[in-house]
C-alpha cells in the first residue's frame, strides 16, 4: 500500500489546477472530505492545505473553508539595465505607483563597496523603493549610491522615486550595465509584510550595477526583489 503524504496531496491539487478541474476563485473540498478521498489522517491533509496556502495558491475564509486564488494579472517585465523600471512599465501601459521606503548608509560590505569602487571610508547610501502597480506591490529596489559621486544626495534621497530620473537631472541620460546575477530565495518577514505575500513565495532577486554609457563612471548597485507570482519574464538578449 502507497504512503500518501501532503506533498501528494498538494502534486494532486496541482494537477487539478493545471487541468482547469479547479477553477480560481471555487471553494477547495473540505478538510473531512479530502481526509475520505485521500484515506489520511486530518493532520495530512491539514499540512497540505496550509502548504498551498504559504505558497500563495490557496486562501481561507474563517468559517467557510479555503478557496483557490485568481489569477493574478501578469506583468511584462525585461530583465535589462539599460530602460529604467519606471520607463519599462510607462511602455506597457502599468499603472505604477512608487514609495521610498528606506534612505540610510550602509555599514561597509566587500560586495557593493567593490561594485562601486568605493573605499571603506566612503558613505553608500541605501535608497530603497516599493513598486506598485494598481495599489499591489509587486518588487522592491534596492539602490547602494556612493556619496562621494553625487555630494548632496543626504539632501533629498529620502524622497528619491526613480534613480534615473535623479541622474537624468544631474547630466546623465545614457546607462548600461556590466553584469546582471539573478537568483531565487524566500521574502523575511520585513518583505512579507511590504510584498504582502506568504514566506513561501519564491522572491526572484537580480542584482546589476549602472553605469554611465560615456564616462562609464559606476552610477549604482542594484538589488531587486521581484515577487515571482506576479511577473513574465523577457530574458531575451539585446
Amino acid at each position: 500500500m502507497t504512503l500518501i503524504t501532503d506533498h501528494k496531496i498538494i502534486d494532486d491539487i496541482m494537477k487539478q489546477i493545471d487541468s482547469k478541474i479547479l477553477l480560481p476563485g471555487k471553494k477547495l473540498p473540505s478538510e473531512s472530505e479530502l481526509v475520505e478521498r485521500y484515506r489520511v489522517p486530518r493532520m495530512t491533509v491539514r499540512s497540505a492545505l496550509v502548504k498551498l496556502e504559504e505558497r500563495g495558491i490557496v486562501y481561507s475564509i474563517q468559517g467557510k473553508g479555503r478557496y483557490l486564488k485568481e489569477k493574478s494579472k501578469q506583468i511584462q517585465l525585461q530583465l535589462t539595465g539599460k530602460i529604467s523600471f519606471t520607463d519599462k512599465m510607462e511602455q506597457f501601459g502599468y499603472d505604477l505607483t512608487t514609495k521610498n521606503i528606506s534612505f540610510t548608509p550602509i555599514h561597509y560590505d566587500e560586495q557593493i563597496f567593490t561594485v562601486l569602487n568605493a573605499k571603506k571610508t566612503d558613505i553608500v547610501f541605501q535608497i530603497g523603493r516599493l513598486r506598485m502597480i494598481d495599489n499591489e506591490p509587486i518588487a522592491i529596489h534596492n539602490s547602494f549610491v556612493r556619496e562621494a559621486n553625487f555630494p548632496k544626495l543626504h539632501e533629498n534621497g529620502n524622497e528619491i522615486k526613480s534613480m534615473f530620473n535623479y541622474y537624468r537631472k544631474r547630466g546623465y541620460d545614457n546607462f548600461s550595465s556590466r553584469q546582471s546575477i539573478l537568483s531565487v530565495t524566500f521574502p523575511t518577514v520585513e518583505e512579507q509584510q511590504l510584498l504582502v505575500c506568504k514566506s513561501m513565495v519564491p522572491i526572484l532577486v537580480l542584482e546589476t550595477d549602472c553605469i554611465d554609457t560615456r564616462s562609464k563612471k559606476v552610477l549604482e548597485y542594484t538589488k531587486i526583489l521581484y515577487r515571482s507570482d506576479k511577473f513574465n519574464y523577457d530574458i531575451t538578449i539585446d
